[in-house]
């Protein structure tokens, strides 16, 4: 077991923050799994470990479905987190089967190929839109001008949020956000706890008019799921509203801003884009693998496991390292390249198993709407300032990207 003081993993560290792939090659040599204490929390680095703890049913996005909190040696939340965790518990990523099963099923008739593929027009016409407007303002911020409003409206009108009300939705879900992170501070958790209040009473109140007047929208369909007996409480609708919104959005708009900063670092690949743009999908997958949206995703251990000889115990959580298992070099051929060509990829950005992305087909439409309307409209988009990293390390993302169309 590696000792922690000279380990250069530290997710606090702004240094760690701005580039943490040299750190993850470290881990990976160190071994296939490596205790952290700061954490409480058993690393895994290896993609081979990573693809295969995902579909290990051994181990568990909840445990109290099995245990109680003292049968499985962990404390309660503290109570005044409670709103945020009836929120979140409530939600499909962070239930098991049955109820996962239950909940995805019914939610996935939204995320059809075909229900997806219809989508298509109205995602590439607003991507056009944002993009115009860009170009019209001879540049400006690529995250608040097009990564972020694209996702928000697709995610929105799909669960029928009026426009007038859309603003709110992403200061909503990045405070939730900020409670995925390791070891959130008091204020982190206050932010969340409130905007799970805030965000729950919202959608209670359009939860009940749409009882009223049903749309031709997710919610509406769930109701109607509910009335014909396919058993989903008012806060399973609520909480799957939310996962969809900020899972429907998040990775994505950082997707896109993590993706063009690697291309703007990578003139040469940006040229072969611009030159080829039946490149766009070996794009999107190799800018998702190259700077993963997602660091790092836990499981609590249910029972025993061995990885290498390492006997991890019921209770102990386990932390994949998405972003170190999309740099393994025993899966990928030169990990730290940025290669647009590189058609063998099987990077697990959307995780795997059955907590596999239900939006990944959605995700992949918006970035490569996104991204053909920026080089068709935008040929000379070029970075007019370096970013700066969030200060977040689970959510990899910018606080904004600076561009300019000349």
């Amino acid at each position: 077991m590696a000792g922690q003081s000279d380990l250069a993993f530290d997710p606090w560290d702004p240094a760690f923050l701005a580039d943490p792939y040299p750190a993850y090659a470290e881990l990976r040599a160190r071994g296939r799994v490596i205790r952290y204490e700061p954490t409480d929390q058993w690393l895994v680095p290896h993609h081979a470990d990573v693809s295969a703890l995902l579909r290990d049913r051994r181990l568990g996005r909840a445990y109290q479905h099995r245990f109680t909190h003292e049968d499985f040696g962990r404390s309660a939340p503290p109570p005044e987190h409670e709103p945020f965790h009836t929120l979140n518990d409530h939600g499909m990523l962070d239930l098991e089967p049955p109820d996962h099963t239950r909940i995805r099923r019914l939610v996935s008739k939204a995320f059809t190929p075909r229900t997806v593929e219809r989508l298509k027009p109205y995602v590439q016409a607003l991507a056009g839109e944002l993009v115009d407007g860009l170009v019209r303002a001879g540049g400006g911020d690529l995250l608040a001008d097009v990564a972020e409003p694209l996702p928000v409206a697709v995610i929105a009108e799909m669960l029928g949020i009026p426009d007038a009300d859309r603003a709110r939705l992403r200061p909503w879900s990045a405070d939730i956000c900020g409670m995925y992170e390791l070891n959130p501070p008091r204020e982190t958790a206050q932010k969340a706890v409130r905007a799970s209040v805030e965000f729950s009473e919202y959608l209670r109140e359009l939860i009940a008019a749409r009882r009223k007047e049903p749309g031709d929208d997710l919610i509406s369909g769930l109701i109607a799921a509910h009335d014909e007996g396919d058993r989903l409480t008012e806060q399973e609708m609520i909480s799957t509203a939310v996962l969809l919104l900020n899972a429907g959005h998040e990775a994505t708009v950082n997707a896109t801003v993590n993706g063009w900063y690697a291309l703007f670092c990578n003139p040469g690949q940006l040229a072969a884009l611009r030159a080829d743009r039946s490149l766009i999908p070996s794009a999107i997958e190799e800018l998702m693998r190259y700077d993963t949206p997602l660091q790092l995703f836990e499981r609590w251990v249910l029972d025993d496991i061995e990885i290498d000889g390492t006997v991890i115990p019921r209770g102990a959580e386990i932390a994949m390292l998405f972003g170190s298992a999309n740099r393994d070099p025993e899966v990928f051929r030169a990990p730290d390249e940025l290669d647009l060509t590189r058609t063998d990829n099987p990077h697990i950005s959307f995780s795997a198993g059955i907590h596999y992305c239900i939006g990944a087909p959605l995700a992949r439409i918006e970035l490569a709407a996104s991204m053909a309307a920026l080089l068709e409209k935008a040929p000379t988009l070029s970075l007019a300032a370096q970013p700066e990293r969030k200060p977040n390390f689970v959510i990899r993302g910018l606080d904004g990207l600076r561009v300019e169309v000349r």
